[in-house]
């Protein structure tokens, strides 16, 4: 008999499958130029931002069913609003954690007895949905909005920057990110050149966050010689949640391809390495975005 696959492995799943949806340029699934940009997905009801593992799986869904809006609700939720689901519409599985209290070990001093089990819920996207109002188009911020939200970003994070070379990387020992110059990076017809700057620069803030004064960030225990696979997926999990906030584009790195057998290789090895990573990105974004007080600009969702 075979057995039920747990939550982890049916969202992990739905994650490789999306990476592995092209078999000649295998892709992540928030690589997006400008013509298909992503945006933090938001609960209609609560008009709060879904987090961690949730972005994730809502993106995917949203890129196989053709959704243009980022905005989601379960049924109920809509109901509330004055909406109806469309019968036979399928729903996307969102997760959430139940809390619970066990009797602390001991002999652990880390131990509080606090245990969480994973649920899901079954929520629909706006565009499911009959009497749910239609969205004004999201505009394009332009490149100047652009930069200037990024830059008053990235100046807010205090983080030292250095230009030169062709490789862009997060150097621990002096606690600099090094960049190539800008000139370096390739434009494309549905991309500026700058955006493929900024997220760049945006995944190596996300291994900057990590730093052992800041977040102290360490995969060793956890993932052991997949240690840095995970830490990597951190960082591009990082620079897609700063790119939807911001309105850039999200585009692979120069040394993408190199990294894709070794992502799919551990979220295949162990389903909840996606689960573990999305949580740290959303930490390290959460970290990034305290140290400044500017806010992204607020744009409607797309109809």
């Amino acid at each position: 008999m075979t057995s039920k696959p747990s939550l982890y492995d049916t969202v992990t799943q739905s994650i490789i499958s999306a990476i592995e949806a092209n078999p000649g340029k295998p892709a992540m699934p928030w690589h997006r130029d400008a013509t298909a940009p992503l945006f933090m997905p938001e609960n209609a009801l609560t008009k709060k931002s879904y987090q961690g593992i949730n972005t994730l799986v809502l993106w995917v869904s949203a890129e196989q069913h053709g959704f243009k809006s980022p905005i989601w609700a379960t049924y109920r939720q809509f109901a509330e609003l004055g909406c109806q689901v469309r019968k036979g519409e399928k729903s996307t599985p969102v997760v959430f954690y139940k809390s619970f209290e066990l009797t602390a070990d001991p002999e652990n001093s880390d131990d509080d007895g606090q245990r969480r089990v994973a649920r899901t819920s079954a929520v629909f996207n706006c565009a499911q949905v009959d009497g749910f109002p239609e969205l004004a188009a999201i505009p394009d911020l332009g490149p100047v909005v652009r930069a200037e939200s990024f830059n008053a970003f990235l100046a807010a994070t205090g983080a030292v920057i250095t230009h030169g070379g062709d490789r862009a990387f997060h150097q621990p020992s002096a606690d600099t990110i090094r960049m190539p110059d800008e000139t370096r990076f390739c434009g494309t017809t549905t991309m500026a050149r700058d955006e493929s700057y900024m997220s760049t620069l945006a995944h190596e803030l996300g291994h900057w966050s990590g730093a052992k004064h800041r977040l102290n960030r360490d995969f060793g225990k956890r993932f052991g010689d997949a240690a840095y696979a995970a830490e990597e997926i951190v960082a591009e999990l990082s620079a897609a949640f700063i790119s939807a906030d911001l309105g850039i584009a999200c585009t692979p790195r120069a040394d993408h391809a190199q990294y894709i057998a070794q992502y799919l290789q551990l979220l295949k090895s162990d389903s909840r390495a996606i689960f573990t990573a999305a949580a740290k990105a959303n930490q390290a974004v959460a970290y990034l975005k305290a140290l400044s007080e500017v806010q992204p600009a607020e744009t409607p969702a797309a109809a």
